[in-house]
């Protein structure tokens, strides 16, 4: 069976206890390490867990998802994810390549950030489309998440922008793009 699991938020304790029992009894582990960062490092989850982590990137995921999945039918095997499974989109594609397989899998939620951010204050039902805002790189600049911003503020509603990985200086680039002009009080930024 695979397992899709997810670590929470904070540190090594977060993951759930059903989560942990897993962890310790299957044969092989994958901690994803693409879309979220850890707030500890992949030895001290080894430490908690007692047992090894593989490393698996998002080539792994995408390309390579065949070797993840390899005698998860017969096996337990499990797939760490920072904050919950379904909080990115490309654990999806996963759970579908396991279902054509004939593999059974199983999800164990935890908290994510899609539901952390209600500690702002903010009610979650006046979030509008969420934006993902990658780091750009010298031949890709992708802007679609200003249309998403732009939207929800023109329907009066939040938006949660997930900032990609990548460089700070990549992320400036992006600031300066898209910062408010000049008298805007509202913020409403300029292209």
């Amino acid at each position: 069976m695979l397992y899709l699991i997810g670590l929470g938020l904070g540190d090594a304790k977060d993951i759930t206890v059903k989560g942990l029992e897993v962890v310790r009894r299957c044969s092989r582990v994958y901690l994803e390490a693409y879309t979220s960062v850890l707030t500890v490092g992949k030895e001290a989850l080894e430490e908690f867990y007692g047992r090894e982590l593989i490393l698996a990137d998002r080539e792994d995921v995408e390309q390579e998802a065949d070797s993840i999945l390899k005698d998860a039918d017969s096996s337990d095997v499990a797939f760490l994810v920072v904050g919950d499974p379904f909080g990115a989109t490309t654990h999806s594609d996963l759970v579908l390549r396991a279902t054509q397989l004939g593999i059974p899998y199983r999800l164990i939620h935890n908290a994510s950030i899609l539901n952390a951010v209600g500690c702002c204050g903010l009610q979650l039902y006046r979030f509008g489309e969420t934006a993902s805002i990658v780091f750009w790189t010298d031949s890709w600049r992708p802007e679609s998440f200003f249309d998403k911003v732009k939207k929800n503020r023109q329907n009066g509603m939040h938006t949660l922008c997930l900032l990609g990985k990548g460089t700070p200086q990549a992320l400036h680039g992006a600031v300066g793009l898209f910062s408010p002009g000049p008298g805007d009080r509202r913020g409403a930024a300029q292209r």
